[in-house]
């Protein structure tokens, strides 16, 4: 009914036609020749609405269908400016399957690529109608999510990862040359997507390996992402986004600047992160233990209880459905913990106080026997670092928290860290300081990457196509 009041009023106010709407469909709309659109085109009117409130136009406007709202935006400027408002284009944006307010933080912070800018959703830089648009025809693209204890790959458009695999170091043998391990891992991927490796984009993450800011560090990184773009090249991929997995991780909650930490499967790797860039000279910190050690832990206090299992796959089950950290642990111990699930051909468990003792290891590591820094320690070390280099005009960069990881999901531990950093730091550094879970649990880095797959820019600032990457090899050499 809407769409038909306003073409009729927007048609008899051109006088250029007789038989705008058809009478024999209520939803039929024919479009203006072109001299009654230039003629009604100048119209500062909205013809039979000029009464209605803008507030009322504007709900009324979110209840028909984006395509509509474009033909509406055609019939003269009042229109077009009620129709294309920000207002609307942002419900409609609300009305699909993401988030808002990862949309939103994406095509305000993530849109120029790297270096980020950040774009002001005031400042009429951004045309939220212009960005519905591109994002209808931005093309899916294939990410890669390597992790260090499994692989997650799948479509852009998809809600989750749609299969995983092992990752590409653990394809061949030692002794076999990165590329050919490469090349067999993207293959793999490739098959069991059911793509052809020409067809899409490819985003993946680059692993957390080389932590240091030397130059062989530098070096060892480098030789690294080379040789996963050259795989992927000969392969005849269109275009490559590779992007740092602690930086995804980040994306995905919604920041640009904080400290990634990232449980890892052999070690556990606390990162400074300012403007999407990790802040290697300001320190990472590496623990020398990882998910690997919190699951033979349990395993160990299963057989101390005489627990029988019949594999390690079983003891990880149960650390991720059981197992939590404690807020107060010696609390904890006098507690009744005990609990009960089942595992898929092998019964019924009960653990107690291994619920929780597993994942204490994290800040007392001499419980398992290990010298090693705790987590909190490292965090709060590194966040010493990054006050005192002064990089940016205030503080508040580091201050959040983001974990991210299979292990770092355990129930508690983000509430646990923030509390020990609170407990650690100076109150100068301490205040305001957030730790924040695994914003999409073992898929965050994932999500990270999704986030830019889908950016309506994309794939232009934030992809190398093989050209670019032959001219710069080149001039590299």
């Amino acid at each position: 009914m809407i769409l038909r009041k306003v073409w009729g009023s927007m048609w008899n106010r051109s006088n250029s036609c007789k038989d705008l709407v058809s009478p024999t469909s209520a939803s039929r709309v024919t479009l203006l020749p072109p001299l009654a659109m230039s003629s009604s085109s100048s119209s500062s009117s909205l013809g039979a609405f000029d009464q209605l409130p803008m507030d009322i136009l504007v709900q009324i406007l979110m209840l028909i269908q984006p395509r509509d709202a474009v033909m509406l935006s055609l019939t003269c400027k009042a229109w077009r400016c009620l129709a294309s408002g920000n207002r609307l284009w942002m419900f409609y944006l609300q009305s699909s399957q993401e988030s808002w307010d990862s949309i939103f933080f994406a095509e305000t912070s993530l849109r120029s690529g790297y270096p980020l800018r950040l774009v002001s959703s005031q400042s009429g830089e951004l045309s939220f109608m212009r960005i519905y648009g591109q994002r209808a025809q931005v093309p899916g693209s294939v990410i890669i999510d390597g992790g260090s204890g499994y692989c997650k790959f799948g479509w852009s458009k998809f809600d989750s990862p749609s299969g995983r695999s092992a990752t590409f170091l653990e394809f061949g043998n030692i002794e076999s040359p990165i590329y050919a391990r490469l090349q067999q891992f993207f293959a793999t991927i490739f098959t069991r997507v059911q793509v052809k490796s020409s067809m899409q984009p490819i985003v993946v993450s680059l692993p957390l390996c080389h932590f240091d800011d030397t130059e062989s560090a530098k070096a060892s990184r480098r030789q690294l992402k080379t040789a996963i773009l050259n795989v992927l090249f000969d392969m005849n991929v269109p275009a490559v986004c590779a992007v740092n997995q602690a930086v995804l991780a980040l994306y995905a909650a919604g920041r640009t600047s904080g400290i990634v930490v990232n449980i890892g499967f052999q070690v556990i790797t606390v990162l400074p992160i300012l403007n999407g860039k990790v802040m290697r000279q300001v320190g990472v910190e590496v623990i020398g233990f990882g998910a690997l050690k919190l699951t033979g832990f349990l395993r160990e206090k299963m057989q101390e209880n005489n627990v029988s299992f019949q594999s390690l796959y079983t003891v990880r089950t149960l650390k991720e459905k059981l197992c939590y950290v404690a807020l107060d642990y010696k609390a904890e111990l006098s507690r009744d913990t005990q609990a009960s699930v089942e595992v898929s051909g092998e019964g019924w468990f009960t653990l107690s106080k291994e619920r929780f003792q597993t994942g204490e290891i994290l800040f007392q590591p001499r419980l398992a026997g290990m010298r090693a820094m705790s987590l909190h320690q490292a965090v709060a070390l590194c966040m010493d670092h990054c006050d005192a280099a002064g990089l940016a005009g205030d503080d508040s960069w580091f201050k959040t928290v983001v974990l991210t990881g299979g292990s770092a999901c355990l129930p508690g531990l983000a509430e646990r860290l923030e509390r020990e950093l609170h407990d650690h730091l100076s109150p100068s550094i301490s205040n305001g300081v957030r730790v924040l879970p695994p914003p999409c649990g073992v898929d965050t880095a994932w999500h990270g990457a999704k986030l830019i797959s889908n950016l309506s820019t994309f794939p232009g600032p934030w992809c190398i196509t093989r050209k670019q990457f032959r001219r710069k090899s080149r001039l590299m050499w």
